[in-house]
């Protein structure tokens, strides 16, 4: 496995972690179904949590959650509403977005609640 990959499933793993930390009911990791992929589904109070992670070893470059374009949106959007439709629920949704700069000497977690919505 390429060494982006191993990082990006420790970052996950860190994000799950944290999110159960905060009081959030973990409904799936890694959902697929077709063409779409979502990282986290969870619940947070009376809320369907879709959470996209993003994990960087630097922020050299930009940090991790600049990833999360326009497309990659709208493309989360879509599963979203795709799961939401496929298993009937009815619950206000929201997206959030994990960011992960872990280095060998730190973890940071930058969690942006809301961080877009269904336009």
């Amino acid at each position: 496995m390429a060494q982006h990959n191993d990082l990006g499933k420790q970052g996950e793993e860190k994000a799950l972690t944290f999110l159960e930390e905060q009081g959030y009911q973990i409904v799936i990791a890694n959902w697929q179904e077709h063409k779409f992929e979502i990282d986290i589904i969870a619940i947070d109070n009376n809320e369907i949590v879709f959470v996209e992670v993003k994990t960087r070893a630097t922020d050299f470059f930009g940090s991790p959650e600049e990833a999360v374009t326009i497309p990659k949106q709208q493309h989360l959007i879509e599963g979203a509403n795709y799961y939401l439709e496929q298993n009937e629920i009815d619950l206000n949704a929201r997206f959030d977005v994990i960011a992960i700069v872990m280095s060998e000497k730190n973890i940071v977690i930058n969690h942006i609640k809301d961080a877009f919505s269904a336009f």
